[in-house]
């Protein structure tokens, strides 16, 4: 069953936008790129947004066009309709656009351009046949010739009506220019940062893929609620080993890199990529014909409760023959993990004996430095102790110097010690004198009663009194 084509107010571009700034947008600002360009790249940051969110989220197959049957609706436009990284630029697109109330978009094709050239999206062919990356800025001599020389050059040209500027062009004419398929280029960079996210911890077999299960493995992991085409997948791959240059790839073989892994595809890789291949392969046989038995199981249980004998004795017949199937089945697969197992296993000490040999060469050539030869380590200890010997010298000699001075000062150490001594008694009897006033102060603030109570025990409270506040 065909899903129900989502309406474009659904999709969270439209939505947050106002109508009466849907009607602006809608509107072709082309003119507007020199007067008032502010306005204009706004407008085109929005289209921007708002072709990325269709283009993800699979609208362009959810919206076929209205015109379908011309000529311009070919076997390979709806296929690419399917597409979620590409987006396919025809005349179509403006009626697929139709917003309820607002009408068709103008001036699309001039903002596609626009996109083109800031790389916000690359024409199909040009991103395959590229060489260098997509972020390579150029050659500096070749863009400086350029910007000097060619933009007047192209300008007085313009000027004389020799050649037409994009400006100047119509939709009708623009759209022959800029129709095509286009990589996203925001939306690759989010599917590979997803891909690149399960990189980590990978062993040598699960880095080893084919496009087909590559596909089978990420394609509805990139980006979300959707699965990517076959033309999705390969723009992915091209873009993540030319661009972030993670994977290589030989044919059908891809292969993850790591900086402890050779970064081509190996006789080994193909080796442990077709052992994968035929585990996983016998693993949907073991998966179908289990569902077969289970299927087998529920015939029988309803034709028992039919009291169609005959009818359960020959699906349980069928189901024994499944059993003996899956018993060989389950077998072979056994074998062939175990097979799996140890070729990645001595395929990882072969990675290991790199390492150690790298380790080891890199250790003799520290060795072999001058400066830990042995001759060489003798020279430096020995002049180490003789600067040490030199050192205590010095140090000798101004502590003997020292002795000397203080010697011919006539300073006496026994006369140092008793002037010393009669500073610190000094000190204690300041500080003696010093309690003893304190003292002498709170009792002059003690309150003493003019007559002396006749009973002792009267008399008992005002001493407790007065030796309390003398111990305070």
């Amino acid at each position: 069953m065909a899903s129900v084509p989502q309406s474009l107010s659904s999709y969270s571009t439209y939505a947050t936008t106002s109508k009466s700034r849907l009607q602006s947008l809608y509107s072709d600002v082309t003119r507007q790129k020199h007067s008032n360009p502010t306005s204009y790249h706004a407008h085109v940051d929005w289209w921007q947004r708002a072709l990325e969110e269709l283009v993800s989220q699979g609208w362009q197959a959810e919206n076929p066009s209205p015109w379908k049957g011309k000529e311009t609706e070919g076997d390979e436009e709806l296929h690419s309709r399917s597409n979620k990284l590409v987006l396919n630029a025809r005349r179509s697109l403006v009626d697929r656009l139709r917003f309820d109330g607002v009408g068709k978009p103008l001036g699309v094709a001039h903002t596609i351009a626009e996109l083109r050239h800031s790389n916000a999206v690359i024409s199909l062919p040009a991103f395959f046949s590229s060489t260098v990356s997509v972020y390579d800025p150029g050659w500096l001599p070749y863009r400086i010739a350029s910007f000097l020389v060619g933009k007047p050059l192209w300008w007085a040209m313009e000027q004389l009506d020799l050649v037409k500027s994009e400006d100047s062009y119509s939709e009708a004419e623009m759209w022959k220019r800029v129709q095509g398929d286009y990589v996203m280029l925001k939306l690759v960079e989010r599917a590979a940062d997803v891909v690149d996210s399960f990189r980590g911890g990978m062993s040598l077999a699960d880095s080893l893929y084919t496009v087909e299960s590559f596909r089978k493995e990420f394609g509805s992991k990139v980006l979300p609620g959707v699965t990517i085409s076959e033309m999705d997948t390969e723009v992915l791959l091209k873009y993540l080993e030319r661009d972030r240059r993670i994977l290589v790839r030989d044919e059908d073989v891809i292969k993850f890199i790591t900086a402890d892994r050779e970064k081509e595809v190996t006789v080994i890789d193909r080796g442990i990529l077709e052992l994968k291949t035929a585990v996983g392969n016998l693993q949907g046989q073991v998966n179908t014909i289990q569902g077969k038995i289970d299927e087998m199981t529920t015939r029988i249980s309803t034709a028992l409760s039919r009291q169609q004998k005959p009818i359960a004795l020959a699906h349980l017949r069928h189901k024994k023959g499944l059993e003996e199937i899956l018993t060989k089945r389950l077998s072979a697969l056994q074998n062939l993990e175990s097979t799996l197992m140890n070729v990645e296993t001595a395929a990882g000490n072969i990675e290991i004996m790199q390492a150690y040999e790298k380790s080891a060469v890199t250790l003799q050539t520290i060795l072999n430095h001058p400066s830990l030869q042995r001759t060489k380590i003798d020279e430096t200890m020995d002049a180490l102790a003789a600067a040490n010997a030199t050192a205590r010298e010095v140090d000798d000699a101004i502590r003997i110097g020292g002795d000397m001075a203080a010697a011919e000062a006539g300073i006496d150490d026994v006369d140092l010690e008793d002037e010393l001594r009669e500073l610190v008694m000094e000190v204690e009897r300041e500080s003696g004198k010093a309690e003893e006033h304190a003292a002498l102060e709170k009792l002059q603030d003690i309150n003493v009663p003019e007559q002396i109570p006749a009973r002792p025990e009267a008399t008992q409270p005002v001493l407790q009194q007065v030796a309390e506040f003398i111990i305070s």
